[in-house]
């Protein structure tokens, strides 16, 4: 992909301002409050360990806990075999259209002696439903307008749910460090983390925030080249009676840069592809230039598309956290 975002120099100092509903605050409130006072009467957080897995060296939990609704959600958590306890976690939230996959797809964490909860994705993955309370038939193929004529019913009001009830899942297992939960993602999983970042807020000791998706939805919409933002898109078009204000104004409710401006409690390294068709550029830069918390850092992947810096964004990611103290013993990883 050719550069067709703005120059890196304007990028940095690109800070777009945009309004969060009024009632932003109060609606994540009562959705958490809701979502947790649900949880109550539903079986709580569940890890039986798996005992078939060829794995020598890594524990795998097959993780049930309430989401939205008190629904089940699926997750593994792995846990490096003998470690001494009590473990940092990682909490991973997975890219648009994937789930947990298999829980030999996912051990780089555990291997770096952290405890490792990789959570799957309502209606995406292939363990955990999506039970859509909207009535009606879905408009566009994918998730971005599903329940688009309100926020109380949107998707991501229930995958964001979950994703903070993840959080509190996690820090409920005897093997982890409730004070030392960092959460992580890529693309939609980048979304997650910074939501996270921002409504768990001191229940997240940290952010790693990849090429983050619903970030500036409405440029997101406007540039994107590819990817789930078009979904928008077709759907204005084909639905032209639709006011596009009203459209984005559901939207508004799961905007990263309003998270973004939230997240006070939490340090963030955030990483941006300058050369991504899928989450323009200025979309993750628009959230991290707003990014509250003032330990903050980006890295920027010159010629990256939307895998990012793929492989070599992890040993960053584990140098940065051990720097602030959520390493597994405070040593510095090897590169």
């Amino acid at each position: 992909m050719p550069l067709t975002d703005m120059p890196l120099e304007q990028l940095r100092a690109y800070r777009p301002e945009t309004e969060a509903p009024e009632d932003f605050e109060d609606f994540w409130a009562t959705t958490l409050g809701t979502a947790r006072e649900a949880a109550r009467s539903a079986p709580p957080a569940e890890f039986p360990r798996v005992t078939d897995s060829p794995l020598r060296t890594v524990d795998v939990h097959d993780v049930r806990f309430p989401g939205w609704d008190g629904q089940p959600v699926a997750a593994w958590l792995l846990l490096p075999r003998g470690a001494d306890e009590p473990l940092p976690a990682v909490v991973n939230y997975i890219g648009y259209s994937g789930g947990r996959g298999l829980h030999t797809e996912h051990l780089l964490w555990s291997a770096a002696g952290y405890a490792h909860l990789v959570v799957d994705s309502r209606g995406q993955g292939h363990t955990t439903p999506d039970p859509d309370p909207v009535p009606g038939p879905q408009y566009v193929g994918g998730f971005m307008t599903r329940g688009i004529k309100g926020p109380e019913h949107h998707y991501y009001r229930r995958l964001i749910t979950d994703a903070v009830r993840a959080v509190d899942a996690v820090r409920t297992h005897p093997a982890v460090d409730p004070a030392r939960v960092t959460v992580t993602g890529h693309s939609q999983g980048g979304a997650l983390a910074l939501a996270v970042a921002a409504l768990a807020g001191s229940e997240v000791a940290a952010a790693l925030v990849d090429v983050p998706f619903l970030c500036h939805i409405r440029r997101g919409a406007e540039l994107a080249a590819a990817g789930p933002y078009s979904e928008i898109a077709h759907y204005l078009g084909v639905h032209t009676r639709d006011d596009p204000e009203s459209v984005f104004s559901t939207l508004d409710y799961f905007d990263g840069l309003h998270f973004a401006r939230r997240a006070a409690a939490v340090p963030a390294l955030f990483s941006v592809a300058l050369m991504d068709p899928v989450c323009p550029p200025s979309t993750g830069f628009a959230a991290y230039n707003h990014y509250a918390h003032p330990d903050k850092d980006v890295v920027v992947w010159q010629f990256g598309d939307h895998g990012g810096g793929r492989g070599s964004q992890t040993p960053r990611q584990l140098r940065w956290l051990t720097a602030r103290g959520l390493g597994p013993d405070g040593a510095e990883p090897d590169a």
